[in-house]
C-alpha cells in the first residue's frame, strides 16, 4: 500500500557513485532508523537508499531525556540523543530481516561513548566486522557534537590511524565494501581541507557532509539554546559551502553525499548543482511529510 501511494509513477533517476547504482539520488540520513527496523517502510516511500544508525557495538541507552526539540518556527530540530541504539548483535538481526528491500542501505557506525578516543578505532574496526556483511556501504561518523570528544577523531592526529586501521579491515574482509566518513559542518577551513587530504589519501570511497551544527544562525524558537546538534533549514548554508569546498578541493574525484537543510527541490537542486552525487534528507522530512521524497525527484526532472 504505502509503495502504491507514495512511490508509483515516480521518474527512474539511476545513478552510480562507488560501485553500487542506486534507483535515484535520494536517501534518508543516519539518524532516523536507528535500529535498522523500517528500511521496508521507507524504501517504499521511493527513497534510492536507507542509511540507518548510528550504531555502537555494544547496546547504549543515549543522553537523558528531553534530548530532541522542535523549532518549528524554523523548520528546524535540535537533538543530543548520544547514539541511542541497541548495539552491533541486534543491529545486525534487523538488517537480516530486512534483505531484499530494494534499496540501497548504508550503515552509519560510531564510536561508544565509553570508549576513550585512543581506543576508538577498535570499536570501528569491530562494526565494520559486524556489520559489513550485511551494508551495502559503511559511513564512519566522526563527527557527532553528542558523543564527548568524537569530533577530535576529525583531526589528522587520530583520523589517519583509524582510516588506516579500517582500511585494512576492509582488505581483510575480502569485500570491496565502499566506506565514507562523515564531517561536522563547524571545521574551519584548513581544517576540512586537512581531513579531506586524508580520507582521499586512505582510500575512502566519499563524505557525508555533514553533520548537524553547534552554531545557532538567526534562530527564531525560544528552543535555540538547547544543547546538541542542529538541523534543517538553518543549516543549509553552512552543508551547501562543505559540499562546494569538498568537491572543488578534490576535482569531483571523491563523491560527495550532502545532507543539511534539504527540504524541497531548490536545496536539493543547489546541492546537486554544487556537486554532489546524492541527497539525503532528515528534517526535511520530519516537517514536509513523505511527499517531499516525490517532489523533489519530480522536480530534479
Amino acid at each position: 500500500m504505502l509503495r502504491r501511494v507514495f512511490a508509483d509513477g515516480l521518474p527512474e533517476r539511476p545513478v552510480e557513485v562507488f560501485g553500487l547504482r542506486f534507483r535515484n539520488p535520494l536517501g534518508v540520513a543516519a539518524g532516523y532508523d536507528k535500529e535498522g527496523c523500517a528500511v521496508r517502510g521507507l524504501a517504499c516511500l521511493g527513497f534510492g537508499h536507507v542509511e540507518i544508525g548510528t550504531v555502537t557495538a555494544l547496546p547504549q541507552p543515549g543522553n537523558p531525556r528531553p534530548r530532541l526539540f522542535r523549532l518549528v518556527e524554523d523548520h528546524a530540530l535540535i537533538n543530543r540523543m548520544g547514539f541511542p541504539n541497541p548495539g552491533l548483535v541486534a543491529v545486525r538481526g534487523n538488517l537480516f530481516r530486512n534483505q531484499g528491500s530494494g534499496v540501497v542501505v548504508g550503515v552509519n557506525i560510531g564510536k561508544g561513548k565509553e570508549t576513550p578516543l585512543e581506543s576508538a578505532a577498535h570499536d570501528y574496526a569491530t562494526l565494520l566486522r559486524g556489520l559489513g556483511p550485511r551494508a551495502d556501504f559503511v559511513t564512519v561518523n566522526i563527527s557527532s557534537p553528542n558523543t564527548l570528544g568524537l569530533r577530535a577523531l576529525q583531526g589528522r592526529a587520530y583520523l589517519e590511524g583509524l582510516l588506516k586501521v579500517l582500511a585494512q579491515t576492509r582488505l581483510e574482509m575480502g569485500r570491496p565494501l565502499p566506506m565514507l566518513v562523515k564531517l561536522a559542518p563547524d571545521l574551519e577551513a584548513m581544517e576540512l581541507q586537512e581531513a579531506v587530504d586524508v580520507i582521499e589519501a586512505a582510500g575512502m570511497d566519499g563524505v557525508v557532509a555533514v553533520n548537524t551544527t553547534l552554531a545557532r544562525p538567526n534562530l527564531r524558537s525560544e528552543l535555540a539554546g538547547e544543547a546538541g546538534g542542529l538541523s534543517g533549514r538553518p543549516l543549509f548554508r553552512q552543508a551547501w559551502a562543505v559540499v562546494e569546498s569538498i568537491v572543488r578541493q578534490t576535482q569531483g574525484r571523491l563523491p560527495v553525499v550532502a545532507v543539511g537543510g534539504i527540504d524541497g527541490v531548490e536545496s536539493a537542486r543547489a546541492m546537486m548543482d554544487a556537486g554532489a552525487a546524492l541527497l539525503q534528507v532528515y528534517t526535511g522530512l520530519i516537517y514536509r511529510g513523505p511527499g517531499l521524497v516525490r517532489e523533489i525527484l519530480q522536480g530534479l526532472g
